[in-house]
């Protein structure tokens, strides 16, 4: 079965070209019709907002990031083509990439792109998964006669709308479950469309490394390697049993996902864990001033995110970097959970205060775990009386600096220049 991403008539199996349009974009898959789990991904998501709102900036290569000490957010797939990937050091991107454009994140436009996209997202299926402000799981089981097209056709209408309406492009990863969907929305990146289906699922996995199973971070790979287990084809030889006996459960798990078996289903409340935000700084900082300026700041990006999840959290933590590597994490419970910054910043400045003994630290970052709906958020507190006005002057700051720039409004503990 096969069909056209760019007017969705249908083709022959194995068309290279519409017979319609004449778009190289057909899609064909023997179980195009029969899968329905997805993933999609907004391609370069910042970079791609960056150059949509500025078209000077198209063909130049656009790192989203901080300084020589922070970290690259993500880079537009021109800085890709020399090396530059998210979360490599500013200084190794800079050494890579000759003449970039760097641009300081605005997370309160990316929050207001990530609901429009949401929004479309929920057009097509209420069981949406978000996994972070640009990218999510859906399931469009039983959809067909809703929309009058199988899955597949829906979502590259999807892809189309999101192009049209929103002036970014994703990419889409299908098949029958979540882990295989996943790996598919890396297949074609960007702006594609790939199909991992039950025929081919175990072979498609079987000469890859254990690293592209997500969830088997550093360490278990470490494990896995000084066993001598290094690729796919290895742990689908192993027997279930022996799995077990030398890795327990996580064994098990293992034996599973390299059998392409996973029943978790897509739930619209998530399996986000935690929603942080973290920077490195220029230099190392010890005065607690400076470090609560920018602890305020983390702790907006934090709210931001909530807020465009439609999520809040239980508890506040704290983490902070010495300028001798070592880290540090604090947590604190709330009696109710929160999607403020405001509320975030206080709870998480109290811990702050307590580690800021003259200690040189180079990062600090603030988060929210034991994720919950924003129902669940923010009860009227009958002891500060003053809590619903910060919460309702926050609110209406988001909208200020969604629509003019992060710039355009801060606290004052915001604005206050580091010395």
């Amino acid at each position: 079965m096969a069909f056209c991403r760019d007017c969705l008539n249908d083709q022959r199996q194995s068309a290279a070209r519409c017979s319609v349009c004449g778009s190289h974009r057909v899609v064909s898959h023997p179980e195009l019709a029969a899968l329905s789990i997805a993933h999609l991904d907004c391609d370069a998501f910042y970079a791609a907002i960056e150059k949509r709102d500025d078209p000077s900036l198209a063909g130049k290569p656009v790192i989203i990031g901080g300084g020589k000490r922070g970290v690259v957010a993500t880079a537009c797939y021109i800085a890709r083509t020399y090396g530059v990937r998210s979360a490599m050091p500013m200084f190794q991107a800079l050494q890579l990439c000759p003449n970039p454009v760097i641009l300081k994140p605005r997370m309160a436009k990316y929050v207001e792109v990530a609901r429009d996209v949401r929004r479309l997202m929920r057009d097509i299926t209420p069981l949406v998964e978000p996994l972070s402000l640009d990218e999510a799981y859906l399931d469009l089981s039983g959809t067909e006669r809703l929309h009058g097209a199988m899955p597949a056709k829906t979502l590259a209408a999807l892809a189309l709308r999101v192009e049209r309406e929103i002036g970014i492009t994703v990419s889409v990863g299908l098949s029958f479950n979540k882990f295989l969907a996943k790996l598919a929305s890396d297949l074609d990146k960007p702006r594609g469309f790939a199909v991992i289906g039950r025929a081919e699922a175990k072979t498609f996995l079987r000469d890859k490394p254990v690293s592209f199973i997500r969830g088997a971070g550093a360490s278990l790979q470490g494990r896995l390697a000084k066993d001598g287990l290094t690729t796919i084809r290895q742990l689908q030889d192993a027997s279930p049993r022996e799995l077990a006996k030398r890795y327990g459960s996580t064994g098990l798990w293992l034996h599973r996902l390299v059998n392409a078996e996973d029943d978790r289903k897509v739930d619209p409340a998530g399996e986000l864990k935690s929603i942080s935000s973290e920077t490195t700084f220029e230099r190392n900082l010890t005065k607690i001033a400076e470090l609560e300026r920018i602890l305020w700041l983390q702790c907006e990006r934090v709210g931001a995110r909530a807020k465009a999840s439609g999520l809040g959290g239980r508890t506040v933590v704290l983490k902070l970097k010495t300028a001798a590597f070592r880290t540090r994490t604090r947590s604190v419970s709330l009696d109710a959970p929160t999607q403020l910054a405001d509320r975030i910043f206080r709870v998480a400045r109290e811990a702050l205060r307590r580690e800021a003994d003259g200690t040189a630290f180079r990062l600090l970052g603030a988060g929210l775990q034991n994720i919950c709906p924003e129902t669940e958020c923010d009860p009227i507190d009958l002891v500060d009386q003053e809590a619903a006005k910060r919460a309702s002057a926050e609110r209406a700051m988001d909208k200020v600096r969604a629509k003019f720039g992060e710039a355009a409004v801060g606290k004052g503990r915001a604005l206050r220049s580091i010395r």
